[in-house]
């Protein structure tokens, strides 16, 4: 498989996984306790597409401060530029959602990274 065919599978596969996880955060009837935040390790395989939100790889608030501290990890905010101006995690990049379903492709993120995301 190509570099750039690896890519393209990992920036669809960010773009999946970040979907269900904002369909994960839908309002809700109930409050919940604390965020989560989706997480995407690189697939190896196109099966390993999550099929439902429950499959969907989550990684707790603390985590994803010590890999983004240390350097493993890079957390992107896929909400609006509005949203993202308005508040967002220390250190998170942004990428809305729409620049990722419109130009995969043009996403610039280093793929050996470990690439969490977030939409709350």
């Amino acid at each position: 498989m190509t570099n750039r065919k690896i890519n393209l599978l990992i920036v669809i596969t960010v773009f999946t996984l970040t979907i269900l996880a904002c369909n994960a955060a839908l309002p809700q009837t109930e409050p919940t306790s604390a965020p989560v935040i989706s997480t995407l390790e690189q697939p190896q395989e196109q099966d390993n597409f999550p099929l439902t939100e429950a499959d969907v790889p989550r990684v707790s608030v603390e985590d994803a401060k010590d890999a983004l501290d240390s350097g493993e990890a890079v957390i992107v905010d896929v909400r609006g530029a509005e949203a993202y101006a308005e508040a967002h995690i220390a250190g998170a990049i942004s990428i809305p959602l729409t620049d990722i379903e419109f130009n995969p492709s043009g996403v610039a993120l280093d793929k050996d990274q470990w690439i969490i995301t977030y939409c709350t």
